[in-house]
């Protein structure tokens, strides 16, 4: 496990240090290793250029996500390749992406559970996932199925509009009975994203996906939502509401999505409400940059040294240098709330804003997966005097994951390449020491 983030100190993880007490136990036995898991219809991004002619021509709706029949999706795929409009071609889905960005920033395991090709060819979509996914990512896992995975077309227009074609393949065949109950409940983290709720007929990702929600709730294994878009969740808001409340512990969305769930456009706002069911919420706002919110019990909170901040909350971020904890773990629970602009003020030219909220979300896992980690390791660490679910604090993982998306940003895929650089060319190492 890499640790999160960039540290004042050398390196304040004890458990590989050359301790005499410990020099009698092997290296296996000290160190305990932990994973999080998640859900994905396992898909192939496509990305374009096009113009509303184009869209109008397959009976797109610009700005949408939306899924398209195999006739659709060949004749689609025709034209583009055609008339040479494909920019790139990427292993995606929104899970998919997340379990990779973690895997490469804590460079650690993490298992992917979906559908996979059983037969694969060299160059096919199944081939491209594979090859353009972490060898940190188990994908031991997946089902077989005789059939092609999903195909993601990201058609982008002239002001930047995302429209999102999905090609469904057998993606949502993943069946309930592929869920092992002891991954799941052995996990430090169970990710999913409200797209796996958009099933039909008989497709069976929707029940494998509560399946592995069931197997987590039992176990008190957290729960990550990401949302995903803002259209899925505003054809019956009050439907997600009463899922997140019910079955969801971690909440990840964007300022769009906060309002589409909870009724406010103000992310902050949209963030305090979600805490009514949640005890975790992460919500990035673009320009705004990144909102953090959860519960803190009251004799553990830590105000902030930095300048506090106006808001629909007044001096929300008083108490952001506290670490984060279920709200049934505190006796009396208090909300802390924290907000960290875009890093270095957003990238100069932003070459894709798909996956950028992914990334982030890895940023906040990595943290949660580090504390568990730590806590394995070194049970009797003063750290673990408070039953916290981050390792870090609220402004510091805001930052990490800041910084994280910031590369996602620069390129022209949702996944990275490389964990982040040890030492900050572009900025005084004052921005982690805060």
């Amino acid at each position: 496990m890499k640790f999160p983030g960039h540290r004042r100190h050398k390196h304040y993880f004890p458990v590989e240090d050359k301790d005499p007490l410990i020099n009698h136990l092997n290296a296996e036995d000290r160190l305990k290793r932990n994973y999080i898991c998640g859900i994905d219809q396992i898909v192939v991004d496509i990305e374009a250029k096009v113009d509303q002619a184009f869209l109008d021509e397959f009976h797109l709706q610009r700005g949408m996500s939306q899924v398209i029949d195999n006739d659709v999706t060949n004749a689609l795929y025709e034209r583009l390749k055609r008339d040479d409009m494909i920019d790139y071609e990427f292993a995606g889905g929104t899970i998919g992406n997340t379990m990779h960005n973690y895997s490469v920033l804590a460079d650690d395991r993490s298992v992917l559970l979906g559908v996979m090709s059983e037969s694969i060819e060299i160059g096919s979509y199944a081939y491209k996932f594979l090859c353009n996914t972490s060898s940190r990512v188990d994908l031991d896992h997946l089902q077989p199925v005789a059939g092609p995975i999903g195909r993601c077309f990201t058609l982008i227009d002239d002001s930047g509009e995302r429209t999102f074609a999905i090609s469904a393949g057998l993606m949502n065949y993943l069946r309930p009975e592929s869920i092992s109950q002891s991954l799941i409940e052995n996990a430090s983290a169970l990710v999913i994203s409200a797209y796996l709720m958009r099933t039909k007929g008989d497709e069976t990702m929707t029940q494998a996906t509560m399946q592995a929600v069931e197997y987590a709730n039992k176990a008190g294994v957290p729960v990550v939502l990401t949302l995903g878009t803002k259209f899925l969740i505003e054809q019956d808001p009050q439907w997600w509401a009463e899922f997140v409340e019910k079955h969801v512990d971690i909440l990840a969305m964007n300022e769009e999505e906060g309002e589409a769930i909870t009724g406010f456009d103000d992310p902050l706002m949209a963030a305090d409400k979600a805490l009514d069911w949640v005890d975790l919420v992460i919500c990035t706002a673009g320009p705004t940059g990144l909102y953090m919110a959860g519960y803190v019990e009251d004799s553990m909170k830590r105000e902030t040294e930095y300048p506090l901040l106006p808001g629909a909350i007044p001096e929300f971020n008083r108490y952001e240098f506290s670490r984060a904890m279920r709200k049934s773990h505190c006796d009396n629970p208090i909300r802390v709330y924290s907000h960290t602009a875009p890093y270095m003020g957003g990238p100069d030219t932003i070459k894709n804003t798909n996956g950028a909220g992914d990334c982030a979300l890895a940023a906040v896992l990595h943290d949660l997966s580090a504390n568990v980690y730590h806590r394995l390791n070194v049970p009797n660490s003063a750290k673990h005097e408070q039953a916290a679910i981050t390792y870090s604090s609220l402004a510091q993982i805001s930052k990490y994951a800041n910084r994280a998306s910031f590369e996602v940003l620069v390129q022209h895929s949702p996944r990275l390449s490389r964990g982040l650089p040890e030492r900050e060319d572009s900025l005084e190492q004052s921005y982690w020491d805060q």
